[in-house]
C-alpha cells in the first residue's frame, strides 16, 4: 500500500460554465496556434529538393498560463535538428516563449493592483481580481497569519 501526501490541495473548478467554456476554447485555440507555428517552421527549413533537416520531438511538459480568465494549460511543441545540419535555427515559438508563465496583459495589471492593495490595506481582493477566486494554493496570502513584528516597521 502506498502513502501519497498532497503537499498542495487540487484548485476547485469554477462553477461558472461560461468561463469553463471560454478557458477550453482558449485553450484549444493557443494549442492550434502554437502546432501551425511548428507547421510553418518545419516548412521553412525543410526544402523539397533535400531530405528533412528538422523533425517533430513530441512536447515539452504541460504548463499553465496565467490569463485574465484563469490558468490555460498547454503543451509546447518540439523540434530537433538531424545531426549533419547543424547550422539551421532551432525552433523557438514567438507565441509562446519558453518561459512565459503571464499574459501581458496579467504584467500589465500587476503593478496597479499591488498599489491598489497598498492603499486600501486589501491585498486579498487585488489578488482575486488577478488571479481569481481559484487561484493555486499559496498565491493569495493574509497578511494577518504573518508573524508579529514582520509587518511592523
Amino acid at each position: 500500500m502506498k502513502n501519497v501526501t498532497k503537499l498542495r490541495p487540487e484548485a476547485p473548478q469554477s462553477s461558472d460554465v461560461l468561463t469553463e467554456i471560454l478557458r477550453s476554447g482558449a485553450q484549444a485555440l493557443l494549442q492550434q496556434a502554437v502546432e501551425a507555428e511548428l507547421q510553418a517552421y518545419l516548412s521553412r527549413v525543410n526544402s523539397l529538393d533535400r531530405p528533412p533537416a528538422a523533425i517533430r520531438n513530441g512536447y515539452s511538459p504541460e504548463r499553465a498560463i496565467q490569463t485574465g480568465i484563469g490558468a490555460i494549460p498547454v503543451q509546447q511543441p518540439r523540434a530537433r535538428i538531424k545531426k549533419g545540419f547543424e547550422g539551421i535555427e532551432q525552433f523557438s515559438s514567438k507565441i509562446l516563449p519558453p518561459y512565459l508563465r503571464r499574459t501581458k496583459s496579467m504584467e500589465e495589471l500587476i503593478p496597479w493592483l499591488y498599489l491598489k492593495g497598498i492603499s486600501t490595506g486589501d491585498f486579498q481582493d487585488a489578488l482575486q481580481a488577478l488571479l481569481g477566486a481559484d487561484a493555486p494554493g499559496g498565491a493569495i496570502c493574509h497578511h494577518d497569519n504573518a508573524p508579529e513584528g514582520v509587518l511592523e516597521r
